[in-house]
């Protein structure tokens, strides 16, 4: 980034310790499970969703610094749709979650 945003100066003090902590741990870290293009994809998703519009630019822009292409950064968001539709038709419906896993393969 280059510098602290100004938007750091914002939070309290007592909880810039801890978001930064966090941060660093998971989203900035190369040592984690899942490599930073897809942890910016799932971010841009969820963003999607949220919507957070402050998130969406800068996952965006974070996938694109990571090698995500136009098309993976559109299935990401497309992804995410998709989960929010079946969502609101499996909860708004009120399909039964037992019957659900035993058709779908689970137990």
């Amino acid at each position: 980034m280059g510098g602290v945003p100004s938007f750091v100066k914002q939070l309290p003090k007592a909880g810039l310790p801890g978001a930064w902590a966090e941060v660093k741990a998971i989203e900035l870290s190369d040592k984690t499970a899942l490599p930073p293009k897809v942890k910016s994809l799932i971010s841009l998703a969820v963003a999607a969703q949220i919507p957070c519009n402050y998130c969406i630019w800068s996952d965006t822009q974070n996938a694109k610094r990571a090698g995500a292409t136009d098309e993976e950064i559109q299935e990401a968001v497309a992804m995410a749709a998709l989960t929010r539709h079946w969502s609101t038709i499996f909860n708004g419906m009120q399909v039964d979650f037992d019957t659900f896993k035993k058709e779908m393969g689970g137990q």
